[in-house]
């Protein structure tokens, strides 16, 4: 019964001791510094700015599934490797810069999720007369799957400015349009 008592109790103290470990511990991953990257100002209203912005997300390939006046969301896969898949999510945020409405802030960012294709083994038992059990590997169709291996927020500025190009063009577009 001592026994008992005391391995319970070094069973207990260990599960205190890992209780007791710190997390990882990241330092911080952002520095506010200028917006530029990120934003551009746009002489246009937030609804003409996220038109824009919509039309050039559309010109590239992605769908778009959110499409407001002042928010487009759009998404596009790749598939660089054969066991490999990314997603890039591309939103734009379009806010009022001026009293009057007619500048428009253009906020964009981009997250682009990596995936990966794992197979996973799946076994069966089987009984075997005088040797017991046997448990055997295989492998069925439907043993594959998708997994997030990693997420990250675009930060390159020269992906940003040719969006921001692009979306410009469009606004070009629409104003040469316009009856004088």
């Amino acid at each position: 019964m001592r026994r008992a008592a005391w391995a319970g109790a070094a069973c207990l103290s260990a599960l205190l001791a890992g209780c007791g470990t710190e997390a990882k511990r990241f330092a911080p991953q952002e520095d506010f510094g200028s917006g530029t990257t990120y934003s551009r100002l746009f002489d246009a209203t937030p609804a003409q700015t996220c038109e824009a912005a919509r039309r050039a997300l559309l010109s590239q390939g992605y769908i778009v599934g959110t499409a407001k006046a002042e928010l487009v969301e759009g998404q596009k896969n790749f598939q660089p490797a054969a066991e490999s898949h990314l997603q890039m999510v591309i939103r734009v945020v379009c806010v009022p810069d001026s009293a009057d409405g007619k500048i428009s802030l253009g906020f964009v960012t981009a997250l682009q999720e990596s995936y990966t294709l794992k197979k996973s083994n799946n076994s069966a038992s089987l009984g075997v007369g005088g040797v017991g059990s046997v448990s055997l590997p295989f492998m069925s169709g439907g043993g594959e799957s998708l997994v997030k291996v990693g997420s990250e927020t675009i930060a390159s500025g020269s992906f940003y400015e040719s969006f921001f190009d692009l979306v410009k063009g469009y606004l070009a577009t629409d104003a040469a349009q316009l009856p004088d």
